[in-house]
């Protein structure tokens, strides 16, 4: 089995970043929510205080503002999905496993769409924003594969950061990926 992390590895882009652009052009009462977001970016990432799950449950309160997630999310994906890198769809293969610290709500459709069975991602209430367990990033993103697949070997793992090192460890093969360039991962 092949293992990918989904943003900047098999999609171009940060799928959530892109999704909350993509909604604050369609749903302008989300600029209302700015003033939170900001504050738990900045006491996060400059402060380093709380969790990053912390932080992106208080970014996905903008979720709220949006009357009919799963149509905004179809809307989205109509849009977004030739971002799908082309190395990905030449190898993909049908035991495939995503893995990812983005919502699995919002990954779900383009998985199905592309006929990716297995995906593992944070789990997040596409109505509030509240998450139901971590954030699916670094360690957790091991934890939760051994729950879900206990000793399957990993053939490959791609991924384009270094905070995948845990996912990288545990596979046979590990895999950087930087736009459409794929070179062994550096230990």
């Amino acid at each position: 089995m092949n293992v990918y992390d989904f943003d900047n590895t098999i999609f171009e882009g940060d799928s959530t970043a892109r999704f909350f652009m993509f909604s604050l052009k369609r749903h302008p009462k989300i600029f209302g929510k700015a003033p939170s977001i900001i504050k738990a970016y900045t006491r996060f990432y400059l402060l380093k205080k709380g969790t990053k799950t912390e932080c992106k449950q208080t970014m996905y309160r903008f979720l709220t503002c949006i009357e009919d997630i799963d149509a905004e999310i179809r809307e989205f994906w109509a849009v977004n999905a030739e971002r799908i890198k082309p190395f990905y769809l030449r190898q993909q293969r049908s035991d495939d496993v995503i893995i990812s610290a983005s919502p699995f709500f919002l990954l779900f459709p383009i998985c199905k769409k592309l006929g990716i069975k297995h995906l593992i991602a944070s789990e997040v209430d596409p109505h509030t924003g509240v998450y139901t367990g971590e954030n699916c990033h670094g360690e957790e993103k091991v934890r939760r594969f051994r729950e879900c697949f206990k000793n399957a070997e990993i053939e490959s793992f791609y991924s384009d950061s270094y905070s995948d090192s845990p996912m990288a460890e545990i596979a046979d093969n590990a895999f950087m990926v930087k736009k459409d360039r794929v070179t062994p991962w550096i230990k």
